[in-house]
């Protein structure tokens, strides 16, 4: 009868260790998150920048004729 105490006390003593282990688990995926929003935001002006920048560069690519042919050396 022993051994059933042992064996349940060593499953809630598993579970406790599980418990823990996803409770950090959690914190970690929570700080995670935190840096991640704070790195959007400080990328946030720079990215819009870039894309104006890249819309620019389209509009003037579209603005210019094209040769129509092929270039050769």
């Amino acid at each position: 009868m022993a051994w059933v105490a042992v064996s349940v006390s060593l499953g809630f003593v598993g579970l406790a260790v599980l418990a823990y282990c996803a409770f950090r688990v959690w914190l970690g995926v929570r700080r995670f998150g935190r840096e991640l929003e704070r790195t959007r935001r400080r990328l946030a002006p720079k990215q819009s920048a870039l894309r104006g920048e890249l819309s620019r560069l389209e509009e003037a690519r579209a603005a210019q004729p094209s040769e129509g042919g092929v270039r050769s050396c």
